[in-house]
Formats: C-alpha cells, structure tokens, sequence
C-alpha cells in the first residue's frame, strides 16, 4: 500500500481515470443543460457571462459556472472574460451549422436510456442483458426522440452509404429502409438514384418525422411509408436494395438471421443487403467507439451486442447468404456491411 501512494505522490500513477469515470455523468448533465439553453449557439464569435446570461434567460452565476465546466472540459475556451467555441462545437453543437448533432441529446440523456445504465448497472450484468426499450409501447413518445436524436448522428454515415452505393454502377426500381428512423438513409438513396422509389418500415410516429425529411429533401413523390415491427409487417416483394441500418445490433444473433432470410424472400432477381452498423475488431476492445457500443447495448437491449466481422459472417450462414464484406465509413464510427 505504502509502495502505490509513493507511486502515486511521485506521478507514476493517477486516478485521473477513475475519477472521469465516476463523474462521467455531470458532463453529460452539463451538455444538456448547454443545448437545451442553446449556449453554444449564442456564444458566436464569443460572449461574455452577462450577455449570454441575457440571451438564454438564466442567471449570470448559473451561466458563469455552466461555461467554466464546459472550457475545463474542452468545450469552450475562455479569454478576457469572453468565451468562445473551438473548431469541434462550432462544427456540432452550433444550431446554424449543417453538421448540427445536439438534437442527439434528447434521447442519450433521456430519463429512460439513463435509467438502463444508473438505476442497476450490476443486474445488467448479471442478467446478461436489460429490457431497456423493450417493454415500451410503439406509441411511445421515446421512440420519437430517438429519432430525432439520432438523426443527426446518422446524417453523415447517410451521405457515404449513398456515394458508396453510387459507385456499384447498377440503378435500384425499389428500395426497402428497414427501422428507417429520421429516414436519412431512404432519403439520401432517393437522392442518388431519381427513379428510385424508397419504402421505409418503422414505428407509425417515427415515421412521420421521416416523411416531413422526406418533403424538406424534395423526394416525398418517391416515399412510402409501411408502420410496424421489421418482424411482423409485410412490406411486399421485388427490392433492388435493402437497407438495415443501425438495426441488427439491437438482437441476439439467431433473430438477426431470422431477419435477414425474411429479407432474402424479398429480394428481386439480384437484390442486394446492406447494413450499416458498428463493427469492432475481433479483439472486441478496438475500434474504441465501436467496440464500447456492446456496453450499451448490454444495458438498453435484452441480447443484442456491436458484432465482429466473424459474428456477421455467422450471422449471413444462417441465412443462408455466403458472407459479408465489411468497409469502414470515416470519420464516423460505422461501417457498411455488405451481405453476400
């Protein structure tokens, strides 16, 4: 013991980790706090305490210690009593730019995600797996948030698929979006492709957000809408494409199998699957993003996982399909997983 505190006085050692950690969810609380005031949009070119305060309706003490927290942590800078954004939240957390994420905050630091992680963490994994999401109602108005949230998350691994796709040189009639969400991916395939028509499978009130996306983007003449479970509804027959993305990981391997042989039945005459998905190294600890996303889904899901080429590769046997072709999508977490 005498030996690790010696360490520890000497700088051999630190619990800068550990004490992250164990406060990990006050940045979260932080940043919420943040987007819901739209701090970081009225900050601009910079702003002190006082005009921020005015502009977001708080007091000058609250906003004062908010900003302080948010430059100790890299968020903002602060200079002459002015505070200003850096390069990384003038690109994601200013509302007037296109690569906006803060949307994403209703739904990450949603009381009942946060409720998967800190109500018992330990039963999670115990058990093995949560209920998480899985016990709420279609209608539920979480789904929506998530979304929404998501949404910005997605928009960019929306754009890659689209290009990659873009490349194969093949032209797609009809195209399937499964759990298609804010329906950016649908979306930016109808974009690519003008005399596609996209399909998009989902919760009835998620999918209409993805309709009113879909008539800001000009492709609502080419949307359809089917509202279920992936699992249940009919969704017809005869796509060129289908789409899965961010989906598969929510699911115990055997159901994602059974997914993808209700995909095959299908498919036109050379139909093709793609995912989009977080794959981490077989090692299962890198990527990091990638492979951290099994914690989350150990404590949102009853069995799903972030699956390693190999898993995806079993997945496919299952199916019946002779493998998969894994591509990374940077800068994003992601990668596109072609079914085979």
């Amino acid at each position: 013991m005498e030996t690790i505190v010696e360490d520890a006085r000497a700088g051999a050692v630190s619990p800068e980790l550990v004490v992250d950690a164990l406060f990990a969810c006050r940045k979260t609380a932080a940043m919420r706090a943040a987007i819901e005031l739209d701090l970081f949009t009225h900050i601009g070119e910079g702003k002190t305490t006082a005009a921020l305060a005015s502009e977001t309706s708080a007091s000058e003490r609250g906003v004062r210690i908010l900003c302080d927290y948010l430059v100790v942590h890299g968020f903002l800078t602060k200079e002459s009593g002015q505070y200003r954004m850096t390069p990384s939240t003038r690109m994601f957390l200013d509302r007037n730019s296109s690569a906006y994420m803060g949307s994403a905050v209703e739904f990450v630091a949603a009381p009942e995600v946060l409720d998967n992680f800190l109500r018992d963490p330990a039963a999670v994994v115990r058990n093995g797996g949560s209920a998480g999401l899985a016990n709420l109602s279609a209608d539920n108005p979480v789904w929506l948030k998530f979304a929404r949230g998501m949404g910005s998350f997605t928009g960019l691994s929306a754009k890659i698929l689209a290009g990659e796709i873009s490349g194969w040189g093949k032209s797609f009639r009809k195209v399937l979006d499964i759990a298609a969400g804010p329906g950016m991916f649908g979306i930016e395939i109808a974009k690519a492709f003008p005399s596609a028509e996209i399909v998009a499978v989902d919760w009835a009130g998620v999918l209409e957000l993805s309709r009113q996306n879909a008539e800001r983007q000009g492709v609502a003449d080419r949307y359809r809408t089917v509202a279920g479970s992936a699992f249940d509804v009919d969704w017809g027959r005869d796509y060129d494409l289908v789409l899965l993305p961010n989906f598969l990981h929510h699911f115990d391997l055997p159901t994602c199998a059974g997914l993808l042989r209700k995909i095959i039945a299908s498919l036109a005459e050379g139909g093709r699957i793609v995912a989009v998905d977080f794959v981490p190294n077989e090692d299962r600890v890198s990527p990091p993003f990638p492979a951290a996303f099994s914690w989350e889904m150990l404590a949102g899901t009853p069995a799903g996982d972030a699956y390693t080429q190999s898993d995806l590769t079993e997945m496919a046997r299952q199916a019946g399909l002779a493998g998969v072709t894994v591509k990374p999508m940077p800068p994003t977490p992601a990668s596109i997983i072609l079914f085979e």
